[in-house]
This record gives C-alpha cells, structure tokens and sequence, in this order.
C-alpha cells in the first residue's frame, strides 16, 4: 500500500508548534499534487499548506481548533481509494510513523503566504496549465461567480488569490457613464451576494470566566518565548522628555494625506539612527553586528491575543507619505494574519507607543535579536520655564529606550536621546522631505 503521512510544516524559524485553522478537504476527498489540504496557524499569520501527493484525504489526525508540534503527522493521504480504510487502521493502531510504507518525509508545503525561500526548500510542485488557487480565492469566486480559469494569478508561481478574484468583480462593477438600461434583465428574487471582504475578521478573544482557565494562543505562545528568552539579557533604561510642539503642528498640516503619527516617530527615529549606527546594531557572539539598513519594528497588539512587530524597512530612506501608506497596509495585513516573515521578522530597532492609549511613561523589554527599544507614552500640555525666565505651556511626552548593555552604554543611549529630542523639537519639518 502507498499511504502517506502529512506533516505539521515549519512555516517560520520560530515555530515549533502549530494550530490548524480550518482544513480544507475533508476526508475522502480528492487531492492534487500541489492543491492546498489545510490552513495552519504559525506564531505569526495563517498559511495555506499544500501536499506532495496525489491520492485520497484518508483520515485527519488533528482537527481544526487543535494544536501539534512542527514534524508531527496531522493526517494521511492515501494513494487509491482502496487504502483508505487501511489507512484509518493505521491511525486508529498509532503505529503510522513505524510502518515502512509510510512516507519518510514531509508532504507538506507552504502556499500563498510561504517566503520564496522556504517554498523552494519544500519543492515547488507547480504544473502548467493546471489551475492553482488559494481557498479564500476559491470560496470568494464561488460568491462573486468568477470563472477562475479565466484569471492570471498574481501568487507565488501563478497562484490565484483572494484579491484577483476581487479585482475582476470590481471591474464588472464600473458604473456605466449614462443611465442607459442594463442589456440583460436582473433578477429581482433574489438580491446578488455582497463582494466578500478582503481579509477575514479578526477571531474574537475568548471570553473571560471566573474560575476557568483558557488556554493560550499561538501568538501568545510565541510572545512568552520570545521574553523569557530576552530575560538573560543584561539591558539598561534611560527616559528622556521631548517637546513636541512643532511635531504636533506638522501632523495637524498633513494628516489629511494619510500621514500617521506613528510614521512620524518611526520616521524621526530612523534618521537619528543614521548618526548613531550602534543603537541600529545587534549583539552576536562573534561581535557587535552592524546592520546596513534601518528597519523599525512597531509594536501591534492582535485582536486575538499576543503581539506582533510590523517592520518599516529603510524607514530612514523613506519618504513620510509612502511610510504611512506602507503602515497603514501592514497593519491590516497583521492583523488578518497575512504578513510575510520578512514583514515582521527584519527588524532593527523596535518602537512601542503606549502613548495613544493615554500612557504616560512605561519600560519596554528588548526583543531578542535586537539592540534597543524605545517606549513612547503621550503628549501632554505641561507648565516649563522659558528661556526668558518666564513660565508657559508645552506639549512633552516621555520616552524611555531600553538597550542592550552588552554593546551599548548609558552615554551612547543619551546620545542618541538627544539628538532624537532636537531633530523634533527645532526641525521636525525636515521628516517631509
């Protein structure tokens, strides 16, 4: 018999576990070499995972909702129908990754939101002329009634995704110059079904009950590794306070082009690290590593739980209207989950604003891989005495960086301070240009 195991994939270098979100084939069903049997839910986004193989869905071993770690069989594909029932025998008996006949190897590949190097370490089982599709491509196309044979995927390899789908229905939409009678008759029985979101809602966080225990999510795994590992460094907090009059002027004069206050600071920071390349850097045990560009990482809070840190790559080069467009995008990616690795794992140096939630300071704990973090809190109106001996109102915030100490110092970090504080407060319409 030929009866293969499906493996929980490694869709990050994180990850050591995995949920399944919803599986798409049921058992019994056909599957294709390369067509996507199962959604999982890595430590950072949803991943369409496809098969090896070509046979039968013969029995899931994990159930959506449930969680397994990387490597392990979450179900099994057999070749004919025949082997099917053999197939159940051989879960049901839990000897399927001993049996000679099972597979050795993983069946499973990362689809639509794999990176191009971990597809291409999976194999790649693309066919021409066959048609690839994610599932959220294939269940908007079944509402909206697009022939998905007539679509150029814009995916890895071709693949058709959510938005193709979208885009052909709206250019079906256009409305037509002169209120002139439609050619063909529209049905009144019925009302045609709304186009469907572009990205799916957010899972709710499960209720709170006295007394019951509810168990973490993925995310929430991946945070609480990420700082009981950033406990064993040494790090230090510096606080500073910086006026932020003239950066509040220039946010009121272009916010209505899309500019958000928090491509502002981002912005701010990063060309301030241009002068201060240790504060950008990283520690290692072969040295002091030294990155040559300036990602900032912005902290993000899921609906669901847990933590994500969105990057804004070469925010310093960036112009501040392309850097909020950018933001805005990876916001609503992160939070349906649709992030590439690169998006929230290339990080140089990480923000985290509390401010806007009307906090005035706090200290924020280092990620790991990383120099230094700047927690900021909100701007508010305070008495100061003016150069003129006098007393007036400025709007100040807090801010408090966190560094590593193995390779920054107390006077680097003030350093850097500073100059953040004087790029803000006497030249913060330099961030325009």
């Amino acid at each position: 018999m030929s009866i293969h195991e499906v493996f929980m994939p490694a869709l990050s270098s994180t990850m050591t576990e995995g949920k399944i979100v919803s599986w798409v084939k049921s058992p019994g069903d056909k599957v294709e070499k390369g067509e996507t049997v199962v959604v999982v839910e890595s430590d950072k986004a949803d991943m369409d995972v496809e098969t090896f193989y070509e046979g039968f869905l013969a029995h899931i071993i994990v159930e959506a909702g449930e969680t397994a770690p990387v490597g392990s069989a979450i179900a099994f594909i057999a070749e004919t129908e025949a082997e099917i029932e053999q197939a159940k025998s051989l879960a049901n008996s839990g000897g399927a990754a001993a049996t000679p006949t099972s597979s050795p190897e993983p069946v499973a590949a990362t689809a639509s939101a794999a990176t191009p190097a971990l597809v291409s370490q999976n194999g790649s089982n693309h066919k021409e002329g066959r048609l690839v599709a994610s599932p959220r491509a294939r269940k908007l196309a079944k509402e909206l009634k697009v022939d998905l044979t007539t679509l150029q995927g814009s995916g890895p390899h071709g693949r058709i995704v959510a938005e193709d789908v979208e885009a052909l229905s709206n250019k079906g939409k256009q409305p037509a110059p002169t209120p002139v009678a439609p050619p063909a008759p529209v049905p009144t029985s019925t009302p045609p079904a709304p186009p469907a979101p572009r990205t799916p809602a957010p899972t709710p966080v499960a209720a709170a009950v006295p007394g019951q225990t509810v168990p973490l999510t993925t995310f929430q795994n991946a945070v609480v590794r990420n700082m009981v590992a950033t406990k064993s460094v040494p790090v230090f907090r510096v606080g500073y306070t910086i006026t932020t009059d003239g950066l509040d002027k220039l946010y009121k004069q272009i916010k209505s082009k899309g500019v958000t206050m928090t491509a502002l600071l981002a912005k701010a920071v990063a060309v301030t690290l241009q002068k201060h390349p240790l504060l950008n850097a990283s520690y290692s045990d072969q040295g002091i590593v030294y990155h040559s560009d300036i990602n900032i990482s912005v902290a993000v809070a899921m609906d669901d739980g847990g933590l994500i840190t969105p990057v804004l790559q070469n925010a310093d080069a960036v112009d501040i209207y392309s850097l909020s467009r950018t933001w805005k995008s990876l916001v609503e990616r992160a939070r349906a989950k649709q992030l590439q690795p690169q998006e929230y794992n290339s990080g140089t140096f990480t923000l985290s604003n509390l401010g806007m939630f009307g906090v005035d300071k706090f200290d924020a704990i280092l990620p790991p891989g990383q120099g230094s973090i700047l927690a900021i809190g909100a701007s508010r109106p305070q008495v100061v005495a003016t150069p003129d001996g006098l007393f007036g109102v400025r709007q100040q915030m807090q801010v408090n960086i966190t560094s590593d100490h193995r390779i920054i110092y107390g006077a680097h970090a003030a350093a850097f301070l500073q100059d953040l504080a004087k790029l803000i407060e006497t030249n913060p319409q330099s961030l325009t240009l």
